[in-house]
């Protein structure tokens, strides 16, 4: 091998070798670089993060402004407090509902309402409504059975041992008239009665040409005792005359109608015994019937005797029918928890069915519970009403035909000559009240974006609204959709809420009228200063003295005035209820009245007060030379001693 040749050998060596230290050193800067810039960055984060921790730099640049900026930042909550606060708007990721802006520190300056400002409250789409005073009507609804009227049941007996020779009404519904013969009935008893009867006649008959008074009077006693047996025995009237004018004894006898009805039990068949007392027939008059209702005892409390009621029946769908409330059970039905309602329906045509059921609606002034308590009925205006039979009404005093009862005014139930004046209500939607337990709460939009919470008084319901008895005025406007968002922001600035309804400010208690002191001046001395210190009557909340001199109810050893006597079943029935409302009345006149019954003392001309030897002097303080080179410390002895004696003399 020439020397050229191991030349190019070598050459080809080296460029070998270069194109492999070429490679190697791309590939340490391809993967070694980048891995020290990582481990790098890794490090620097670490020792930010130490750093931070041990306190030597904070989260940002700036760090007070930063923290302003964050802490003017809007907050966004959960109403039910399910999740930690947001920082955008949203929904709450466990129970959906709108997220709303946290309450600011500003709203403990007002401490009975909360402010939303326009944004928020398109977030959470609050809603207002207007207080209005409308004339309503509250209707209760109920279904009920017919049935039988039990005053004109009557039962068709035996009067003696006999056999039944022939049945005239024989199938049950059968119409009869009164006087109408029933059945054909055979009673030796009953020959052996007429040929008394017969003998004593003759017998007085002979004895008018007798000389001695006794013997005619005796025969006459005789004979008047013959015929009222007889009339025990089950003839009538004309049945005895005719024995008298024939003169010949039967041993059967016609069985009559005593009413004019219907059939509706028959008990015999014909040729059947029967013995003194036992059941032949039993007879309705369904020209009256009863229709049955079960109200709850809210809707109970609000109905009275003699009350317009209209029903509907299934078969009849296109005919109302009238009747009136005749009888309200006094008690509660421990396992429906209701209260009986008897309606005294007219049916003169028999087009209504026992067993039947029917829809009853009765219709009552939404104010007559909250004001006055008088109905208007212009049937029952300025008349007289049959406290058994409702359907008697007359306009002159005088007697039931019926149970010859001593009729009574309509006013004694609360029915009214006119139509009262003061009407209107004040009602708002449904959807305005909150209610938890007892307690009733609005939220009163005062003005644009305040919303004040008002402890209200409720009243009956009427469709859509319900009645306000106390805690608003006409005009207001109401929260009627996001109130409870509201009421949650109430809670978080601790404000009253639903949660705690009776921090929220008192109802007003209207100040007494003539007309009132008036109706309590008929109380006696002590009983007035109670009804004085009441004021209200618990139940409907009314002042004492409105519908004249209250009631006095002793209720668990308490002593309590109500407005009317209507008031005192539900009194009596919830005692509880309305005495807890008593006394969160009475502690609220006694915060009013706290100041003014105060016994303080006059302010008069101050007293001179006499220089006591006995006391040491007052020294006055010692000087302290202010000698920058002192090197003894000043005595502090003397300041403390005329600090003491200081405080002796202000003693």
């Amino acid at each position: 091998m020439n020397d050229s040749n191991k030349s190019e050998i070598c050459a080809a060596d080296d460029a070998a070798s270069q194109r492999k230290q070429n490679v190697r050193r791309w590939w340490i800067r391809l993967l070694v670089q980048p891995a020290l810039f990582l481990l790098c960055g890794a490090l620097l984060i670490a020792g930010l993060g130490v750093a931070q921790r041990m306190g030597f730099i904070t989260s940002g640049g700036g760090g007070h402004s930063h923290g302003s900026v964050l802490s003017k930042a809007i907050k966004y909550i959960c109403p039910m407090m399910c999740t930690p606060p947001q920082t955008e708007p949203g929904r709450c990721p466990v129970c959906a509902m709108e997220l709303v802006p946290a309450t600011s520190d500003s709203s403990k300056s007002d401490p009975r309402a909360v402010r939303i400002d326009p944004a928020a409250r398109r977030i959470a789409n609050i809603q207002t409504a207007t207080v209005q005073s409308l004339p309503l009507t509250q209707t209760i609804h109920s279904v009920g059975e017919l049935s039988y009227d039990e005053g004109t049941l009557k039962t068709l007996s035996a009067y003696v041992d006999g056999r039944i020779e022939r049945l005239y009404a024989d199938f049950t519904g059968v119409e009869v008239k009164q006087g109408d013969h029933l059945a054909y009935v055979y009673s030796p008893l009953l020959y052996s009665s007429q040929v008394e009867l017969l003998l004593a006649k003759k017998a007085f008959e002979n004895s008018r040409s007798a000389t001695l008074s006794r013997v005619t009077r005796t025969s006459q006693n005789l004979y008047q005792s013959s015929k009222q047996k007889l009339i025990e025995l089950g003839m009538t009237m004309s049945q005895i005359e005719a024995l008298e004018k024939t003169g010949t004894a039967n041993s059967r006898m016609h069985l009559c109608a005593p009413i004019s009805g219907t059939v509706i039990k028959k008990q015999a068949i014909e040729g059947q015994y029967v013995k003194e007392g036992q059941v032949i027939y039993q007879l309705a008059d369904l020209s009256r019937l009863w229709l049955m209702l079960e109200l709850f005892p809210e809707d109970a409390a609000t109905i009275r005797y003699g009350q317009k009621v209209e029903a509907t029946v299934q078969s009849l769908p296109d005919e109302t029918f009238t009747g009136r409330v005749a009888f309200i059970d006094p008690h509660v039905d421990p396992q429906t928890r209701t209260v009986g309602v008897r309606i005294m329906i007219p049916n003169p045509h028999g087009r209504l069915r026992v067993g039947d059921y029917a829809r009853a609606t009765i219709s009552i002034p939404a104010g007559s519970k909250g004001k006055s308590g008088g109905i208007y009925d212009p049937e029952l205006a300025d008349c007289w009403i049959c406290p058994r039979h409702p359907h008697v009404i007359s306009e002159v005093s005088g007697k039931c035909p019926l149970s010859g009862q001593a009729l009574v005014p309509t006013s004694k139930y609360g029915y009214v000559s006119q139509l009262l004046a003061e009407s209107d209500v004040l009602t708002v939607p449904r959807d305005a009240v909150l209610m938890a337990g007892e307690h009733s709460v609005l939220y009163v939009e005062t003005e644009p974006g305040r919303f004040e919470i008002r402890n209200v008084v409720l009243g009956s319901t009427c469709g859509d609204q319900i009645v306000i008895l106390k805690g608003v005025k006409q005009g207001e406007q109401v929260a009627t959709r996001g109130n409870f968002l509201i009421d949650s922001q109430m809670q978080l600035a601790g404000n009253p809420s639903l949660i705690d309804p009776t921090r929220a400010e008192p109802l007003p208690v209207e100040e007494m009228s003539e007309t009132m002191l008036a109706a309590l001046a008929k109380l006696s001395g002590t009983d007035r200063k109670l009804a004085e210190h009441q004021r209200i009557c618990p139940v409907t909340m009314m002042s004492l003295g409105t519908m004249g001199a209250p009631p006095k109810v002793d209720v668990n050893g308490k002593t309590v005035f109500i407005c009317c006597e209507g008031c005192r079943e539900s009194l009596l029935e919830h005692p509880k209820k309305y005495l807890e409302i008593i006394r969160t009345a009475d502690a609220s006149n006694s915060r009013n009245e706290a100041v003014s019954d105060m016994d303080l003392p006059p302010l008069g001309v101050p007293e001179i007060m006499e220089p006591d030897d006995s006391l040491p002097p007052i020294e006055m303080p010692l000087e302290i030379d202010p000698e920058p080179m002192q090197l003894e410390p000043p005595q502090s002895a003397p300041p403390r001693t005329v600090t003491r004696q200081k405080q002796e003399v202000r003693q």
